[in-house]
Order: C-alpha cells, then sequence, then structure tokens
C-alpha cells in the first residue's frame, strides 16, 4: 500500500480539442481516475480549448463520450478554458505589473529568422529576449503602429531550477536552457504554461499526473508558481507508450483513436484492464484485473519510469477473454448490432432473435472483439456458401473418395429421427471408420461442406443449430459441386 498523500486528492483530466482522444490521452485519464478513486479524492474534467486555431470540430463530444463509454465518470466538470479567459488575463497583468514578465512585440516572421540564425550557428532554437528590456518610449513607438504585443515571462538568467517528481525523483534543469516563454497571445488567449497553473491553481489540483512530453515544460510552470506565490501541487509524469518495435506510437502500430476501439467492438473493462498495464503493473504475473482491483491497488510507486509497450495482439487477446467472461444473454446482447450492421444485405431482416441466441454461443468462444462476429458468424445466416473444391479437398482426401464419404453421411443423416449434437456425433464418429478415413479428414471434409471454412465451431453443434434440412442441402451442394468437377 502506497503511503498517503498528505492533502486530499484533488486530479484532473485535461485534454484539447485539438483531435479525438487517443490511447495515451485515455491512459493519463485512467491513471488521474484510479488515483482519485484509490484514495476517494475528486477527479476533474477541464477542456483546455484556447489553442482556437487548431479545435478539431466534434473533438470535445469524442472526449465526452470515450470518458463515459469507459466509465471514466467525473465528479466536476467539464470546466472550458476558453470561459475562464478573465482569470488569465488578471494573473498576465499581476506578473507584468511585479516585473516577473514583459511584452513583446516581435512578429512571427521575427522569431522563425530568429530561429534559422540559431540554428545556423548550430545552437537551440530559443527566444533571444530582445524585447525584454524596452524603455517605455520604444514600447510606446512599437504599438503606436498597431502591433499588438504577446506576454512573456522573465525567465531567469542563470541558476538552476529543480522540482520533485513522485516517479522519477528530483530533476534539476538549468535556467539558462529555457527561454522567455509566451504566458498570453496578441488575442488575449493563454498559452497551456500560463492556463494550466491559473486553473490548476484555482480548482485546488492537489496532483497533476500528465504525460512525460511534459516534462520538459515543468520547470517553467515551477518558476511560475513561484513568482505568483502559488504553493503548487505534485507532479508525476508518465512513461511513454510505445509499439512492440520501441519506437513513437503510430496508425502502422495498429494504434486508432479510442471510439474507433468502441465502433470495432472492443469492451470497455477489457480496454480499462489493458490501458493500466500500459506502464503499472500489480506485479510481474498478473494480467486480468478488474476495476474494482485496479482501484485498491493502484498507486504511483507502481507506474515504471521505462516506456511502456503497446502490443494489439495481446489487447485483442484480452478483449477476447472479457468476451467469453460474459453471460450468454449479455454476449447476444452486445453482439446483436454488430450483427446486424455487418451481415450481408441478403440476409433477411428482421434477424431471428431466437437463432442468433442458438449461434451466439458458438461464436462466443472464438471472437477476439465484436467487430469479428458478423464474419464468423457468416456461415449460418446465408443460403449460399461460397468456396472451391479445392478447398473440400484440402484435407488430402481424393475426389472419389469425398463423393462417397458425403453419399453415406447423407444417408445416415437422412434415416436420422433425432436432430442434436450428441445423436450427431454417435452418428457421423463411428461412420469415419466405416469409410477409413480419420476423423481429422473426414469432419475436415464435412466442416468445409457444412461452413464454407476450414476453421469453424465444433462440427456436431453447428449442425445442430443449422437444423437437419440445412445441413442436408449443404451436403447435397458439395456433391453436386465434386460430381461436376470430377
Amino acid at each position: 500500500m502506497s503511503s498517503e498523500p498528505e492533502k486530499r486528492v484533488r486530479v484532473r483530466f485535461a485534454p484539447s480539442p485539438t483531435g479525438y482522444p487517443h490511447l495515451g490521452n485515455i491512459r493519463t485519464a485512467l491513471f488521474n481516475w484510479l488515483f482519485a478513486r484509490h484514495y476517494n479524492g475528486e477527479f476533474i474534467l477541464r477542456i483546455e480549448d484556447t489553442d482556437v486555431a487548431r479545435r478539431v470540430e466534434g473533438a470535445i463530444e469524442a472526449i465526452l463520450d470515450s470518458l463515459q463509454w469507459l466509465g471514466l465518470n467525473w465528479d466536476e466538470g467539464p470546466h472550458f478554458q476558453s470561459q475562464r479567459l478573465p482569470f488569465y488575463q488578471e494573473v498576465a497583468n499581476k506578473l507584468l505589473k511585479e516585473d516577473h514578465a514583459y511584452l513583446c512585440y516581435c512578429s512571427p516572421e521575427q522569431l522563425e529568422a530568429m530561429r534559422q540564425e540559431q540554428m545556423g550557428r548550430k545552437q537551440p532554437p530559443k527566444y533571444d529576449g530582445r524585447c525584454r528590456n524596452l524603455t517605455q518610449q520604444e514600447r510606446a513607438r512599437l504599438e503606436a503602429t498597431g502591433i499588438i504585443p504577446v506576454v512573456r515571462f522573465k525567465m531567469p538568467p542563470e541558476g538552476e531550477t529543480t522540482f520533485h517528481d513522485l516517479i522519477r525523483g528530483s530533476i534539476t534543469f538549468r535556467n539558462d536552457t529555457l527561454d522567455d516563454f509566451v504566458l498570453l497571445k496578441s488575442d488575449g488567449y493563454p498559452t497551456y504554461h500560463l492556463a494550466n497553473v491559473v486553473d490548476d491553481h484555482l480548482m485546488n489540483i492537489s496532483h497533476v499526473l500528465r504525460a512525460d512530453e511534459w516534462l520538459s515544460s515543468t520547470p517553467r510552470h515551477a518558476l511560475l508558481y513561484q513568482a505568483l506565490g502559488w504553493q503548487p501541487p505534485e507532479f508525476a509524469h508518465l512513461p511513454m507508450i510505445l509499439g512492440t518495435d520501441r519506437t513513437k506510437l503510430s496508425k502502422r502500430h495498429g494504434v486508432a483513436a479510442i471510439n474507433e476501439y468502441q465502433k470495432q467492438g472492443y469492451l470497455p473493462n477489457s480496454m480499462i484492464n489493458f490501458l493500466a498495464l500500459l506502464g503499472w503493473s500489480l506485479d510481474d504475473r498478473t494480467e486480468l484485473l478488474n476495476r474494482e482491483e485496479l482501484i485498491e491497488h493502484f498507486s504511483l510507486e507502481r507506474v515504471s519510469k521505462a516506456a511502456a509497450i503497446f502490443d494489439k495482439a495481446k489487447l485483442e487477446w484480452m478483449n477476447g477473454v472479457y468476451l467469453r467472461k460474459l453471460s450468454p444473454e449479455e454476449f447476444v446482447q452486445r453482439a446483436t448490432p454488430f450483427l446486424d450492421e455487418g451481415l450481408a444485405p441478403s440476409v433477411k431482416r428482421p434477424l431471428d432473435s431466437d437463432y442468433i441466441c442458438q449461434v451466439m454461443p458458438l461464436i462466443q468462444e472464438r471472437a477476439r472483439i465484436l467487430g469479428e462476429v458478423p464474419q464468423l458468424a457468416h456461415f449460418f445466416f446465408v443460403d449460399e456458401l461460397q468456396y472451391t473444391t479445392e478447398l473440400l479437398l484440402s484435407q488430402n482426401i481424393d475426389a472419389r473418395t469425398a463423393i462417397r464419404a458425403i453419399e453415406v453421411t447423407l444417408q445416415k443423416l437422412r434415416a436420422m429421427e433425432a436432430w442434436g449434437t450428441q445423436h450427431l456425433e454417435d452418428t457421423l464418429r463411428p461412420l469415419s471408420t466405416e469409410l477409413d478415413l480419420s476423423t481429422g479428414k473426414f469432419f475436415g471434409l464435412l466442416r468445409v461442406a457444412i461452413t464454407g471454412r476450414t476453421a469453424a465451431p465444433p462440427l456436431f453443434q453447428t449442425m445442430a443449430v443449422l437444423g437437419k434440412g440445412k445441413s442436408l442441402e449443404r451436403l447435397c451442394t458439395a456433391q453436386q459441386k465434386l460430381l461436376q468437377q470430377y
């Protein structure tokens, strides 16, 4: 058990609507949510929508929908930074008044030329402070030209800034490697640096758990807190998520926006379990943990400093495990919308709910995601199967033997009065000996004839669900295929 925080836990998830939420965003939300729930704290949702030019239509709705789908309920919010501009402007003015900030009149063209010149000298590009010590007369002259300045923070030119990270320990940055960063843009909107510090203070945030890409920004934030005379929250920077080839995540790793996983038929509980293990673990062997277990055991002490690895194959495996844990009734309820949408238009609608209830237990054992259900169940619903005679003979059976085997099978099945899984097995299993065929070859032949596939649910259960009429019809069709070609 981790040590108790000294103050009441209040954490926030603060996404920017500049894109749809991805794995990294939601992993951050989950760790904050688990931390809050473990300590009976509060989980605040804040939308950092001050980057007006990069806002993506529908992104806010996607963020809210994703959290609700995963059951990451928030206790407060959503707060929108775009509705809190007076707070940031007031703090920026305070910093100007107390000489912790200054007005900068440099144009984008000047900043780009500065950047290119520094790179040409093989120096790291940063603002050179040229507006830092302007006289009042120089400022008046620049303002007379109509330039609307930005507000920049005055970084200490010397010394070091040290802060404590709850995962990585003490971290120190040299101040001369940091530039005078922008606090307030010329349109009156704050930058991330100003807005998140102001809001974290005003919202009484106790702990900031965020991606490690913000680690290099933390000394700026620490100095801002210091300049404002505010107590900073505690920081914890979460490990990166890499692909299995240990490179930055991208679409080639099979990564999608979170709402795409929902559309593909992943379960919320399997996604929560999988995401929790991206940088955190209970021990070196436990992989399946439900929501209550995650809340009980979550602590920052178990968060890794090393990058986490996204493995889509593991996610699919885990989702399959969770699908098999569903009751048959719940699996039918979740699978039916995917089935209805994914089956061919030629399949008669509405689908027979009683028939679905017979089919789905056979599919539940094989599905990894709900989006696979239509493909796995296709042959149960179509009138005609599409397969080649080569597939029928793929078990190394010659055509003559296959034709005779199907003929004898048809005779036996037509004579059956009762039709069920056990009756079929009792009839067909001895038949392989009578035909002098291994069960593998014989049942493989029948499987292709009945399903059009070499891999399908158990043969006798499949035939029982399809019924006598359809099973006989498909065997006759297979026999005709072989007779026509051979």
